[in-house]
């Protein structure tokens, strides 16, 4: 879950007043379409496919399930679109610009996908994929509620994903540490590796969004589930609860003591990450998709001496102790596409036990929303621990620059990253998106 202030929100803002004129091969947008389920499936054209598995590591997964659908189908042509976290943004936009997106498109839960359904850009799969249905019961539940927009469900969720703290056990067995049960344990032992001389935590927030995911597990703790979701919807947003500042507090001293501070608004993503791989940093925060990417047979870090933890709750906090931050994420039908059953009889086969189980293992390591895409014995230890984390949670508290409205989630962004460079307080930052929220009303 990757993304950058301008771009995102340009994309999201295009999406509900883009209606442009006709463009390669797609009829204009606008029409709310409602798929029904048997619908006789031609299997004959071009599918158009924009995914977000465009690293080298993850893009042979459609690949090889675009051939195997076409050899069941041989007068089926499928085209990918692959895009990395971040370029897919930048390509959404384009797409969205041009009125030109594909059959079917990647999306994230919260308002970024609520703005194709806003915009009525994507296909109503209530009667296909909801809840109740043949399909929609083939997932988890909560990945299928997570794309409900109106009672309406317009999601196909691929796979499950949420924050752990991933961490280095040689280096934490060779000063005696052991994994944090509170956040100031967390503290002192980011204290202990930098006495040793040693990176606590790797951090890179020069997009703007990896601070997002540390600020967002941090107010599931301090703020109550009820006054977040209130606060995510402009009309009803209030931003008073102290439990905001307090998270902000507690953010701002775990940078400062755990990472390199405000220079990591001038590091990568991508870096932080490879520090961690390279077992040049003890601990680094991130997505249970990446567990396979940051140990492997061939890295410094080897899979045998990765382990990770839920970021520990704060003492005294007041909201959910049991949240974590994370969400799933997914596909939608473009609602102007010209061949809707075949797209969804695509989805269909992508999301079978038997591709879900190759999704789940190693070298891809992504866990599938599919039940049935699970199997413990072919997959990573550590995913399959992260997934119990997973499922044993009260809450999945959505990623803050998704779950609010543009104008909101740039001023997350921007002030987060004005938080870590010490140029606004807490109580600045959080006025600053109030009046985001006041102004998006």
């Amino acid at each position: 879950m990757k993304r950058s202030t301008k771009i995102l929100s340009i994309a999201l803002a295009a999406l509900t007043t883009s209606v442009g004129c006709v463009g390669q091969g797609f009829a204009q947008a606008g029409k709310e379409i409602v798929a029904e389920p048997g619908m006789e499936v031609e299997y004959k054209g071009t599918l158009s496919i924009l995914t977000k598995f465009g690293l080298q590591q993850l893009s042979p997964y459609f690949v090889n399930v675009a051939k195997e659908y076409e050899k069941l189908h041989p007068d089926v042509k499928v085209e990918l679109i692959q895009e990395s976290d971040d370029s897919v943004k930048g390509k959404t936009k384009a797409l969205v610009a041009s009125n030109s997106l594909p059959d079917i498109y990647f999306t994230w839960t919260g308002s970024w996908g609520g703005n194709f359904v806003r915009g009525k850009r994507a296909v109503d799969l209530s009667r296909i994929i909801g809840p109740d249905t043949e399909w929609g019961k083939t997932f988890a539940p909560a990945a299928v509620s997570a794309f409900q927009y109106n009672g309406k469900y317009y999601g196909i969720p691929l796979y499950l994903d949420a924050k752990f703290m991933g961490y280095n056990k040689t280096m934490f067995a060779d000063l005696g540490l052991s994994e944090p049960k509170n956040f100031d344990e967390l503290l002192q032992s980011c204290d202990a590796l930098r006495k040793a001389g040693k990176t606590p935590v790797s951090f890179g927030n020069k997009e703007g969004w990896p601070a997002v995911h540390f600020a967002g597990q941090l107010l599931a703790y301090n703020v109550p589930q009820a006054t977040l979701e209130k606060d995510f919807d402009p009309k009803t947003a209030e931003y008073s609860d102290p439990g905001y500042v307090e998270a902000l507090k507690q953010l701002k001293e775990l940078i400062d003591r755990c990472t390199d501070g405000a220079a990591t608004n001038g590091t990568s993503y991508a870096s932080a990450q490879q520090a961690f791989s390279n077992a040049q940093s003890a601990m680094y925060y991130q997505e249970i998709i990446e567990f396979d990417q940051s140990a492997m047979p061939d890295s410094a870090l080897k899979p045998s001496e990765f382990g990770f933890f839920v970021l520990p709750v704060p003492e005294g906090s007041k909201g959910d102790p049991k949240a974590i931050e994370g969400a799933p994420e997914g596909y939608m039908i473009n609602s102007a596409s010209r061949n809707i059953p075949l797209a969804i009889d695509f989805m269909k086969f992508v999301t079978s036990p038997e591709n879900a189980r190759v999704l789940s293992a190693p070298p891809y390591g992504q866990p599938s929303a599919t039940i049935e895409g699970v199997a413990p014995d072919k997959m990573n230890p550590a995913v399959v621990g992260g997934l119990k984390e997973i499922a044993s949670a009260s809450y999945l508290m959505p990623w803050l620059d998704t779950a609010n409205p543009p104008r909101v989630a740039a001023a997350w962004l921007s002030g987060l990253q004005a938080l870590i460079g010490g140029s606004l307080t807490p109580e600045e930052l959080v006025e600053k998106v109030k009046d985001a929220a006041a102004a998006a009303r």
